[in-house]
């Protein structure tokens, strides 16, 4: 049997949507070459809710039902299918092991579906990547729209339920941490690793393997995002991926790599000389973003806004890029105008979870969220200046010694109730451990 997480959340969610009916679609399985299938990833509230593993299935939640509240679509047995493609759970197997009321095969949805809709007074349903799909539920919709006034019950309106999921997923039990610990364990014994071995003349694809090398030794699905291994100018390419240059002394080595363990993820960022020791402009630059990651991380607690948290790190950048004559201006002023942003042109940080831009928004309308204990961010300032940098009008030309710096540092950081833990402490960021 599953652990009792699952059967939490779909009592939470039970709750939530009172009278409807929610409806959730497993991931479609992608394809590559016409026929050759990618590792299959499971779509992340699906899983939240169900813990299957199989394309093709939806989980149907009706609390309003008098015998199912909790109904599965999924693929039948099938010999033949199987010795090709996998295994599969199966209708039987999968009432017994992840304990719907009713399970149906998939191509039974079309006929089942209705009588799950019928006494629902909303429609949930998030409108995905599969139009197909859409368009199904869309067709349900109309059908007991129609039928409504002969019935006198069935949804009248619909409703995205990730407003509700991401309340829910905000806040990660005591598995989902010990998930994340264990991805974060991984992926720091792999940045530890590349900070040993890095060296004038590696490839950047060779620390990237042995990093990765490291995840799948360890259990780890994989990486949780594709990896970034950035020397040169590359460090100042935000998603760069490509990971296929050669790494030269004197540079910096940008590394963005996490792994996933059962979905759950970590994110970690290290910035350190190909070589053994910092320029003084590569020092300069570094000191001034791990200065404004602590403040930020200081203001991760119970209580404090979101906004807090990101202006700590902006203002801290901004005043130490007018010090150094990069930005010119007052403070206040280049902060409002935003004039940091072509250094500094990401947030400070995300929620992290299941997905590594995990779900749950910095606001709520006009309303930033606060921070609550069990809740997992990353804490990720960042100075880029590109060699071809252009400055905004009115701005100073950067002078070249300054050209193709890019620095970023990420920690992952869980709220506590009378503060945080920086779950990433394991990978060092002091300049005194990174040279050499």
């Amino acid at each position: 049997m599953l652990h009792s997480d699952f059967q939490r959340r779909r009592s939470q969610l039970l709750s939530k949507i009172a009278g409807g009916t929610a409806i959730f679609n497993a991931a479609p399985q992608a394809v590559m070459h016409n026929d050759v299938e990618y590792n299959f990833r499971q779509d992340s509230a699906f899983y939240y809710l169900t813990g299957f593993n199989e394309t093709d299935a939806v989980a149907v939640f009706a609390p309003h039902h008098d015998e199912h509240q909790y109904i599965l679509f999924v693929q039948p047995k099938d010999r033949a299918k199987e010795t090709w493609s996998g295994y599969r759970v199966g209708v039987d197997a999968a009432k017994e092991h992840y304990g719907a009321d009713m399970v149906y095969p998939i191509a039974e949805l079309d006929q089942h579906l209705p009588k799950y809709l019928e006494k629902a007074d909303k429609l949930y349903y998030h409108f995905g990547i599969d139009q197909a799909f859409n368009d199904r539920i869309l067709n349900h919709y109309r059908s007991g729209v129609r039928q409504y006034d002969r019935r006198g019950t069935g949804p009248l309106s619909i409703a995205d339920p990730m407003a509700v999921m991401s309340a829910l997923r905000l806040h990660k039990s005591d598995y989902e941490l010990s998930q994340m610990r264990q991805a974060v364990a991984i992926a720091a014994e792999a940045h530890n690793l590349a900070i040993q071995k890095r060296k004038p003349g590696l490839y950047e694809y060779e620390l990237q393997a042995e990093m990765e090398m490291i995840f799948r030794q360890h259990g780890a699905i994989g990486p949780a995002y594709p990896s970034i291994v950035a020397s040169g100018a590359n460090s100042c390419i935000l998603h760069y991926v490509e990971n296929d240059r050669q790494m030269q002394d004197g540079e910096l080595l940008l590394i963005d790599a996490g792994c996933s363990v059962n979905y759950y993820n970590s994110d970690i960022t290290r910035t350190y000389p190909v070589g053994d020791r910092f320029s003084p402009e590569q020092r300069i630059l570094y000191e001034l973003v791990l200065k404004a990651q602590l403040a930020a991380i200081d203001k991760i607690k119970p209580g404090n806004p979101w906004n807090e948290f990101d202006d700590t790190a902006v203002r801290v950048i901004s005043e130490g890029l007018i010090e150094l004559g990069l930005i010119v201006g007052e403070l206040d002023t280049v902060i409002k105008d935003k004039l940091y942003k072509p250094f500094f042109m990401h947030g400070t940080g995300h929620w992290l979870g299941l997905d590594v831009h995990d779900v749950g928004g910095r606001k709520t309308g006009d309303l930033w969220h606060t921070f609550a204990p069990n809740q997992v961010i990353t804490a990720e300032p960042g100075i880029y200046i590109r060699s071809d940098f252009e400055p905004l009008e009115g701005q100073p030309m950067v002078p070249d010694r300054w050209l193709g710096i890019g620095i970023r540092i990420e920690d992952d950081i869980l709220v506590t109730p009378d503060g945080n833990e920086v779950l990433t402490a394991a990978v060092p960021k002091a300049i005194e451990f990174l040279e050499r």
